[in-house]
């Protein structure tokens, strides 16, 4: 789990320190590590190729989970694919070096401009999610004299056991087409002349920690690909989305790609289909942290407070999901301070939901460094300039070198494109 290794100048990602980090660029920050990055997708080519799938299976990173071009470049070069959902992903993928025919194009609610954007690429897939879109989509390949590729993202009503927010499969969900309308809309869309029907998706949810419900989607999606080829609907690949999670906290252990991925791969055995991932906070979360500096300590008579340079518009889990992230000091040894005490974890933005972490306990003073772990996936994807605030840099560390992959916004930038009245 825990990005950051101790030293006796204090914690390190990699070879560099991080207070060495905070000196150079500043604070807050977010510090990635390119060695996780790297073996968090590994973890995913090794179990494939270990399973004899590696040459027809294709791993296409959400890029929603942390779109920076440095990141996405480098899982390029490792030779991954990405499933975007927005056009500004694909201009994304495509400006860090991406194969738009490694793109497939996820979300209930692309625009016509997008779809043709999408197809004038040459993108690998839409993963269409309603009637509708296929018909808007139909529409928009035939003015561009183009057969767009799709396949249905099929909603197989599984409890995906995870945080109402991110849970995705149920009947109740805006996303996919309800599995029981699925074959009759496959048929339909195997008869307009701008479809090409090539595959099937199915995406249950986030931060999945036990593998049965996505082995259960996956019963469900190959009886529909079955009973399909018995009508002459020969699909070319299935995508059984992303969605594996990644330990949060020290008692909630997260399982690795190969135990996750076995029982899903179990039941692909054989079949010939091309078969595509979509992982996401699995490569990217536990690769990243949140650096950020003690400014104030308030004591009260209920609770203690720190607060921090970093807030909800920095990392916005903890007040969106009450999600939980551990949090580190970053210095080695004791502070003035003493006594560890509880303290909450908040930041400076002028709202009561505005913490980061709850009771945790720590030996504070005024100007520590703390780390806060595991936010390299929808950390800063979903950062706002919340309180005209600027968004913090990012640093990139590959064994002893530091490279600033996003400057630290200023101000002046925040209204840049604002004007005021005659």
């Amino acid at each position: 789990m825990s990005l950051a290794v101790m030293h006796q100048d204090g914690l390190h990602v990699e070879g560099v320190a991080l207070g060495e980090i905070a000196a150079r660029f500043g604070t807050p920050c977010y510090v990635y590590s390119r060695a996780a990055l790297t073996a968090a997708y590994a973890a995913y080519r090794d179990t494939l190729q270990v399973h004899g799938l590696a040459d027809r299976s294709l791993i296409c990173y959400a890029v929603k989970a942390n779109s920076n071009i440095a990141i996405l470049n480098l899982f390029a070069r490792l030779g991954a694919g990405f499933d975007i959902v927005s056009g500004g992903e694909l201009a994304r993928v495509l400006a860090a070096g991406g194969a738009a025919d490694k793109v497939v194009f996820s979300g209930v609610g692309k625009s016509r401009t997008e779809m043709r954007a999408a197809l004038e690429a040459g993108i690998h897939c839409f993963n269409v999610e309603s009637a509708s879109e296929l018909g808007q989509l139909s529409e928009v390949a035939g003015s561009v004299g183009r057969r767009a590729p799709v396949s249905l993202r099929v909603n197989p009503d599984v409890d995906a056991k995870t945080h109402p927010y991110i849970s995705t499969g149920l009947k109740t969900a805006k996303f996919g087409v309800a599995f029981g309308e699925a074959f009759d809309l496959y048929r339909r869309a195997a008869a307009l002349p701008h479809i090409a029907v090539k595959g099937i998706d199915c995406h249950i949810g986030s931060q999945l920690l036990d593998p049965a419900p996505a082995a259960e989607a996956a019963d469900k999606v190959l009886a529909l690909v079955d009973r399909l080829a018995a009508v002459g609907i020969h699909l070319e690949h299935i995508d059984l989305g992303g969605g594996m999670g990644i330990q949060y906290r020290a008692d909630e252990p997260a399982p690795a790609a190969s135990v996750y991925l076995a029982p899903m791969l179990a039941k692909l055995k054989g079949r010939r289909e091309k078969l595509v991932f979509e992982p996401g906070r699995s490569l990217v979360g536990n690769a990243g942290l949140l650096l950020t500096r003690v400014e104030v300590l308030k004591p009260g008579e209920e609770k203690h407070f720190a607060v921090v340079d970093a807030a909800m518009n920095d990392l916005m889990r903890p007040a969106l999901y009450d999600a939980w992230h551990d949090i580190q000091k970053v210095g080695a040894g004791e502070t003035a301070t003493g006594t560890p005490m509880s303290y909450e974890i908040v930041g400076p933005v002028c709202e009561s939901g505005d913490f980061l972490g709850h009771d945790r306990k720590l030996a504070l003073s005024e100007g520590d460094l703390l780390a806060i772990l595991s936010a390299g996936a929808y950390g800063m994807a979903m950062a706002s300039n919340y309180n005209s605030r600027p968004r913090p840099a990012e640093v990139m560390i590959d064994g002893a070198e530091m490279h600033l992959i996003r400057r630290r916004e200023e101000v002046a930038q925040l209204f840049a494109l604002e004007s005021v009245l005659p």
